[in-house]
């Protein structure tokens, strides 16, 4: 059981990571500095998160974010930013959740993050990217507060019923890869048509 809990908080991490980093970092310091929740030993690595300059920090360039999120186009260009920065987050959060590992599973661990921090990631950016071609920016402000709803109530779940949450972050990751792969799939079919179009003209 205690595994299964670890893997869900990691897991946790790696998909809202990819989804806003900075609000995750932040919430989970003030979480750990101001004793809303009491870690378990196997967590002590994640006491990092609580020094007051990684808080600083991350509150501010969540404030920078939640501006830049909101509007239209601004968002997109923020998202492209971040390919490398939410990945890279995700996996240091996750790695942090299980604790000591043999070198090989961290590898595995570091990769597999990764990998569902990116897919999160280019699920955000490619909902937003398709929102921006809409003329009005309610869409983009209300998917901006959706978006940090869900690492809000995704970090709650997690410090409370791990194991749950780790069945639900693993939904939310079919979910993105299905977005991502949908979503790839209209840029082509958008650029094959691009590119047929001035032949058809000429």
């Amino acid at each position: 059981m205690e595994i299964l809990e670890q893997l869900g908080v990691a897991l946790g991490f790696a998909t809202l990571a990819g989804i806003n980093l900075y609000l995750t970092t932040f919430i989970a310091g003030l979480a750990i500095r101001f004793d809303w929740l009491s870690l378990a030993s196997k967590y002590e690595q994640l006491e990092v998160l609580a020094d007051p300059w990684i808080i600083g920090v991350s509150g501010v360039l969540f404030a920078i974010e939640f501006f830049a999120d909101k509007i239209p186009w601004v968002d997109s260009t923020w998202d492209v930013l971040h390919t490398i920065v939410r990945p890279v987050g995700g996996v240091l959060l996750a790695l942090a959740a299980l604790g000591q590992l043999d070198p090989t599973v961290s590898v595995i661990a570091a990769l597999l993050a990764g990998g569902t921090s990116l897919t999160t990631h280019l699920a955000k950016a490619g909902g937003r990217l398709f929102l921006n071609l809409s003329p009005e920016p309610v869409s983009n402000m209300t998917a901006s507060v959706a978006e940090d709803g869900l690492v809000l109530g995704g970090l709650g779940l997690m410090a409370f019923a791990p194991i749950p949450a780790l069945f639900v972050f693993l939904i939310i990751v079919l979910i993105a890869g299905w977005i991502v792969w949908k979503t790839s799939a209209l840029i082509q079919k958008a650029w094959r048509k691009f590119r047929r179009k001035p032949a058809l003209e000429a």
